[in-house]
């Protein structure tokens, strides 16, 4: 049909050969421009569809470490707790800007003073840990310790020479 037209627009006069080939010609540039912008596009939208799933295989991976970090975290303390039954004297700590207390026996506060057993944070809660299983839980998530007492001896340099109470070590059990 569009050739008919084409020959009766010639005969009649009114386009010659030269317009109609550059028309033509134009008509198929045009064509092959569409396919190759559609192209681009296609291969765009698939590069970004790429790059989203790859973030959101990210943010998975990172969920589930999380939630395994997490279960390692409460196997160790579920395992490893330190009974605190029948304690009578109050330890006191901060947690998070706030002053909390637990419990304890006389045997149990003498290892949180000494840095035998730490206290950890689980399930809305606290718990005593030895030493060794804080710091295996510190190495996992370092915010769920809450008090590893780490025992350092104060060495002469350290004490000012000035100092009018150097003679007056504080006691490590002193309850505040």
């Amino acid at each position: 049909m569009a050739s008919s037209l084409q020959s009766q627009l010639l005969k009649s006069g009114l386009a010659d050969n030269k317009r109609v080939k550059k028309i033509h010609q134009q008509q198929l540039e045009a064509g092959k421009n569409a396919k190759d912008e559609t192209k681009e596009a296609v291969a765009q939208a698939m590069a970004l569809k790429a790059e989203r799933d790859r973030e959101l295989n990210r943010q998975k991976k990172e969920e589930l470490e999380r939630k395994a970090i997490g279960a390692q975290i409460k196997q160790l303390i579920e395992v490893h707790r330190i009974d605190r039954k029948g304690g009578e004297i109050h330890y006191q700590f901060t947690d998070q800007g706030k002053i909390k207390k637990i419990y304890v026996t006389d045997v149990l506060l003498n290892q949180l003073v000494k840095g035998q057993s730490a206290i950890v944070r689980f399930a809305d809660a606290y718990e005593l840990v030895p030493t060794v299983v804080a710091e295996k839980i510190a190495l996992r998530d370092a915010d769920s310790i809450v008090v590893l007492n780490t025992r350092t001896v104060p060495t002469t340099q350290d004490v000012a020479e000035e100092d009018p109470y150097a003679n007056y070590q504080i006691p490590d059990d002193l309850m505040w």
